[in-house]
């Protein structure tokens, strides 16, 4: 066998050698649905190098370890909820109408949580119904107001907020403010950010992108803080 001969199956075997322990770590990931394991197996299999690459960066949910870590600290710290009574169960247990039950068996499919009474919902006109409906609200707030948005703009809506947000800390209710770094990157960079800053609004980025060619090391790019939330 010449050198080159050797060479090439060397790389051969190296390469499936890394392949079946993908493969082997997509069979024992927890939490997967089978058709999903079935899915990825072929992409790896097939797809010499490629596949095992796109695995990597995109097969497994995975925001860094030490955003994890942070996460359960906080939930170390937070009390425990009250133990309620028969009639505090009773109280809350919502009644949801037929017609849209459905949509909440969704929700609690996702989340875990079960709708509770208390509370009411409309639908609005449009985006920019509900943009003045967030702005009457944070108009409104004595105590606090807490903003999580994945896109952000720096257009006539969005400056709406800022200047909500603005005018709720300069008469001393507490204002948080946290947006993505990829969606709200415009708005991070713009005055408007700064400019909350100096009025008061506790403003910060949830997770940041830093440098791209490092952020595949310490956690997913593409999982992003999607949430809207007023």
């Amino acid at each position: 066998m010449n050198l080159a001969s050797y060479e090439t199956a060397t790389l051969v075997t190296l390469h499936a050698l890394i392949v079946a322990l993908v493969i082997v770590r997509v069979l024992l990931r927890p939490n997967r649905q089978p058709a999903s394991r079935l899915a990825w197996i072929v992409i790896i299999a097939v797809l010499p190098v490629v596949g095992v690459l796109t695995y990597l960066l995109f097969g497994e949910v995975n925001v860094g370890r030490r955003r994890v870590a942070r996460l359960n600290q906080i939930r170390d710290r937070m009390p425990a909820l009250p133990a309620g009574t028969s009639e505090d169960e009773a109280n809350l247990r919502a009644s949801v109408p037929e017609r849209v039950e459905h949509l909440f068996r969704v929700g609690q499919s996702i989340s875990g949580f079960e709708p509770i009474a208390g509370n009411s919902a409309r639908l609005l006109s449009d985006s920019n119904a509900a943009i003045d409906a967030m702005v009457a609200d944070i108009d409104a707030a004595h105590q606090h107001v807490h903003v999580l948005f994945y896109i952000w703009l720096t257009d006539g809506n969005g400056c709406k907020i800022v200047e909500a947000l603005k005018r709720a800390a300069g008469r001393g209710v507490q204002c948080r403010a946290l947006v993505d770094g990829l969606g709200s990157r415009g708005m991070i960079h713009s005055e408007h950010w700064q400019s909350m800053r100096d009025a008061g609004v506790r403003a910060n980025v949830a997770l940041p992108i830093g440098n791209p060619l490092l952020k595949p090391f310490k956690g997913r790019i593409d999982l992003r803080d999607h949430r809207k939330i007023v």
